[in-house]
């Protein structure tokens, strides 16, 4: 999945079930997110314990165990059963719900809502031009990666400086980012071949590390986004 395929695309019928696999798993890990944060969310005692005192600790040891779920899923995934490659990915979108679910505390619900649905939208025409377009995204990767190093640079950087300009700065960038991900990796995904004399199982496995880039996408374009039309609670 790290290499993009440009010679030669897959048969219409079996593009079509690769491609759904990688959304329907995309959808399932969104739903769990989803689920876990908005239970999570409803709660002011379960925020109270995560986000404040000694929770603090334990949001950031949450955060150390989805790297390395993110990290061993990609790293290791042919080296998984596929029940083990479906647990993990599971088991990283339901501890994101829980570090994302702090939105809830920042935001009113209904800006939440109408915010996930301008990003399913703008999602939605991104992956389609990726998908369509005739224009080679191979090239793009290199600038990305750098991007994205640059992006989480100007992140970390503004925890410390706090400084207004850097936040919008990073917003409009980070938008940017995904949206062109986005369509990268939808590009990627329709390049994508199955290694020479695999079978169905290494096929899904593939399909969920594709499902894991574009959930990536989706709930990364999702949270820039929410800087900007999200209403902050009173």
């Amino acid at each position: 999945m790290n290499g993009l395929a440009t010679e030669g695309i897959a048969p219409p019928q079996e593009e079509s079930s690769y491609f759904t696999q990688v959304f329907a798993w995309m959808a399932v890990a969104l739903a769990v997110t989803g689920a876990v944060a908005g239970a999570i969310g409803s709660s002011s005692v379960a925020l109270n314990a995560l986000f404040t005192g000694r929770g603090f600790w334990l949001i950031i040891a949450l955060f150390l165990v989805e790297f390395a779920l993110v990290a061993g899923l990609v790293g290791l995934v042919q080296h998984m059963g596929l029940f083990e490659a479906r647990a993990t990915f599971l088991a990283y979108a339901a501890l994101n719900g829980v570090t994302i679910s702090v939105i809830f505390a920042v935001y009113t619900t209904k800006s939440i809502f109408s915010t996930f649905l301008v990003t399913a939208g703008m999602f939605g025409g991104i992956a389609l031009w990726g998908y369509v377009t005739k224009r080679d995204l191979t090239g793009w990767g290199h600038f990305l990666f750098m991007a994205l190093w640059g992006q989480l640079l100007g992140l970390v950087v503004n925890l410390f400086w706090l400084n207004d300009t850097l936040y919008w700065l990073t917003t409009a960038t980070g938008v940017l980012l995904f949206s062109a991900l986005t369509a990268y990796d939808v590009q990627k995904l329709k390049n994508y071949e199955p290694p020479p004399g695999s079978d169905i199982v290494v096929v899904e496995k593939d399909a969920i590390i594709g499902a894991l880039a574009l959930y990536l996408d989706f709930v990364n374009l999702f949270l820039y986004l929410l800087r900007i039309f999200g209403r902050a609670k009173r």
